[in-house]
C-alpha cells in the first residue's frame, strides 16, 4: 500500500509528541494536513485511496505551534523534512525526533 506516515518522538521528554500540526506538501501544493496522535503518529496525510506519485515531496511540522503549546522555548518556529519518492507503490515513514534546540529524521518502515 502506497502512503506517506510520519511519527514525532519528543527525545527531551522522552515519549511522543501529540498534536503536533503537520501538512504534506508536493511542489506548491499541499496535499495533507493533520495532527500527531496520542502516539505521535499520523498516517493519514493522503486521502484514501489516494495515487503517490514520484517526485519530491515535503513534510511541514509546526514545531513553534507545538513547543508553545507545552510552555516550551525553542528555537525552531518549523522543521521542514524534503524527500523524494522514487517508487509511489511504497510505503514512506519519515518520523522526526525532536527537541526544543535540535531535531533528526530518517527513512523509517
Amino acid at each position: 500500500m502506497s502512503a506517506i506516515t510520519t511519527h514525532v518522538l519528543d527525545t527531551a521528554r522522552g515519549r511522543p509528541a501529540a498534536g503536533v500540526p503537520i501538512r504534506l506538501e508536493c511542489g506548491s501544493e499541499v496535499l495533507g494536513r493533520g495532527e500527531t496522535d496520542a502516539d505521535g503518529r499520523l498516517r493519514t496525510l493522503l486521502p484514501a485511496g489516494a495515487a503517490l506519485d514520484a517526485g519530491a515531496y515535503r513534510l511541514v511540522f509546526d514545531t513553534g505551534a507545538w513547543f508553545a503549546a507545552q510552555g516550551v522555548d525553542a528555537f525552531y518556529p518549523e522543521v521542514a523534512v524534503d524527500f523524494t519518492v522514487q517508487d509511489g507503490g511504497q510505503h514512506h515513514h519519515v518520523p522526526l525526533l525532536l527537541s526544543p534546540f535540535g531535531y533528526s529524521t530518517y527513512r523509517g518502515s
